[in-house]
């Protein structure tokens, strides 16, 4: 039995990896996977990858790739969700703030630095023709984190996955005042180098096994309620977010590679583009 660390974020994107851990699917094919559940996100799935704290990171596309090109010691294997990320970019309930032109020149909540929240709270500025080098931010590690500063006021807005913040929004806490989906395939499956150079074909039977998960996931009765049961969702939101959410049992091509990469130049996410072979395995 060979034992691999996997991390990722602690929302709907990953059920598929628990059923089939929970199922045993891993573990009949002499894999003990080891599920960490990280919910501050990309930066910190970034640092865990660095430092082998975690062997593959279930993880925000342009998150990994800017970390790839800062040196990262990881490759992407595959796209993991095809469909963009739908950021809801959220105030507090009682806030101000009535529309997106009212945050130019506030303080944007993100849960670290190099995070997902961080990168598309450059992305929405550049949406909106504002100033990037104006952006400033409060690190609130968690969404937890991100309800304390928009409730105390020391943070204007908190861009987060629109469906898993959700709750908070009917619950009167966050009011949501516009979205900013990415402009990429939202999630990818990196994998630190020294296991893709010790344990090849360990990754693809992993692989193998998450792709058949995935490839029939919307199939699974009952699969809507399971989820909103999971992850305290409305069944009708979660059948949206279904509708709208596709993933993927594709590598990158060198073609979306090169267009995201170009996209993160423009948004300064990344000074220089890195090589296929450099960012992909």
């Amino acid at each position: 039995m060979t034992t691999i660390k996997i991390a990722g974020v602690p929302e709907h994107f990953n059920l598929p990896w628990h059923l089939s851990i929970e199922n045993g699917e891993f573990q009949a094919n002499g894999i003990d996977l080891q599920w960490t559940d990280v919910p501050e996100g990309t930066g910190k799935l970034c640092q865990m990858l660095r430092n082998g704290e975690t062997d593959i990171a279930v993880i925000l596309t342009e998150g990994i790739i800017k970390d790839i090109v800062a040196g990262n010691p990881s490759k992407i294997v595959q796209i993991y969700v095809e469909s963009p990320l739908i950021w809801g970019i959220h105030v507090a309930a009682n806030s101000k703030y009535k529309t997106l032109s009212d945050l130019e020149n506030t303080k944007v909540a993100i849960s670290r630095l190099g995070s997902g929240s961080q990168l598309m709270a450059y992305a929405n500025a550049n949406n909106q023709s504002w100033k990037s080098q104006n952006l400033q931010f409060e690190i609130i590690n968690t969404i937890d984190g991100a309800v304390e500063a928009l409730t105390k006021g020391t943070a204007a807005y908190f861009m987060w996955e629109r469906f898993m913040t959700k709750p908070l929004v009917d619950k009167g806490v966050f009011r949501r005042i516009g979205d900013c989906p990415t402009p990429w395939p939202c999630f990818v499956i990196a994998v630190r180098n020294e296991i893709l150079e010790k344990h090849p074909e360990i990754v693809t039977k992993i692989l193998e096994i998450i792709n058949a998960k995935t490839s029939n996931f919307k199939e699974i009765t009952n699969i809507d309620s399971i989820l909103a049961n999971k992850y305290h969702q409305k069944v009708e939101d979660i059948q949206e977010w279904l509708s709208l959410t596709e993933w993927s049992q594709k590598q990158l091509s060198e073609v979306e590679l090169n267009s995201i990469q170009d996209q993160l130049v423009v948004l300064k996410i990344i000074s220089k583009k890195a090589a296929f072979t450099e960012i992909t395995n």
